[in-house]
């Protein structure tokens, strides 16, 4: 954690821009609440707990890639997850068993503690078993990288929220570092994997997916993965499998190399 810190604070320490208050989290309690979100829902995974998901796609969710192991670095298989779109006191909008899981291929699982060029490409798509296709649960796109400065929102789960999704409608990106954006949104455990928001043209958009928390000048932060271009990477290869294998798991190889720098965090 001490190497994480002067990591952070090398890169963002002396020049972060003055951002707007972060607000609070807001409760999505209800149907009215939720209404624009449904497509973020639940991931639970039997016998681990739970991380948060979107819909970016009528049967595609995408989360962190740590969400997908157990303590012994295991993939964990696909039927034990289960997407919960929308999911509020007990019930789901939609709910789908997931029928593969795949991981970034230049991902590598660290027993929870990780690197900056693993929070880089910590995101996994999960094929859902079904499609969901409904009016009130839209996939959501993606977009651009946001930049030092920008406002963005994220809709998370998270431990003491684990039934309901709070929506953080303000808060800011601090900085970046190695494919690593730095913001100071609030997240807990069960936010992996929660997407990172921002308006382009009055739609909300992922730019990022929760992977980490950390702490700059002893304020808490959290920090995503540059999404665009390992995502970019990813359903690529997605597109190039074959059926699921039998248990619903799929490890990719490819050429890539992956960026190690020592400096360590700690995943939500």
């Amino acid at each position: 954690m001490r190497q994480l810190l002067a990591a952070i604070v090398l890169v963002i320490g002396l020049s972060a821009p003055a951002l707007a208050q972060q607000s609070d989290l807001i409760p999505l309690q209800t149907r009215q609440d939720s209404q624009g979100w449904d497509a973020v829902g639940r991931l639970d995974i039997r016998g681990k707990g739970f991380c948060t998901a979107a819909l970016i796609r009528d049967q595609l969710i995408l989360t962190a890639a740590h969400c997908l192991y157990d303590a012994n670095g295991e993939q964990i298989a696909a039927e034990r997850f289960e997407f919960r779109a929308g999911f509020r006191r007990g019930r789901s909008e939609a709910s789908r068993l997931i029928r593969r899981a795949v991981p970034h291929p230049d991902y590598v699982f660290d027993a929870g503690i990780t690197s900056p060029g693993a929070v880089a490409v910590d995101i996994a798509v999960l094929e859902l078993s079904h499609p969901i296709r409904t009016t009130r649960i839209r996939p959501f796109q993606t977009t651009a990288n946001p930049i030092t400065g920008d406002q963005v929102r994220v809709v998370s789960y998270g431990r003491g929220r684990e039934d309901t999704p709070s929506l953080q409608d303000v808060c800011g990106v601090l900085g970046r570092q190695t494919g690593v954006i730095v913001m100071n949104c609030e997240v807990a455990f069960g936010s992996s994997g929660a997407p990172v928001f921002m308006d382009v043209g009055g739609e909300a958009r992922i730019v990022s997916v929760v992977s980490a928390m950390a702490q700059v000048d002893g304020q808490p932060v959290s920090l995503g993965t540059s999404l665009r271009q390992p995502l970019t990477q990813l359903m690529a290869h997605l597109a190039g499998l074959g059926p699921a294998t039998p248990n619903g798991t799929q490890r990719l190889t490819t050429d890539g190399t992956r960026n190690e720098t020592g400096a360590k965090f700690v995943t939500p």
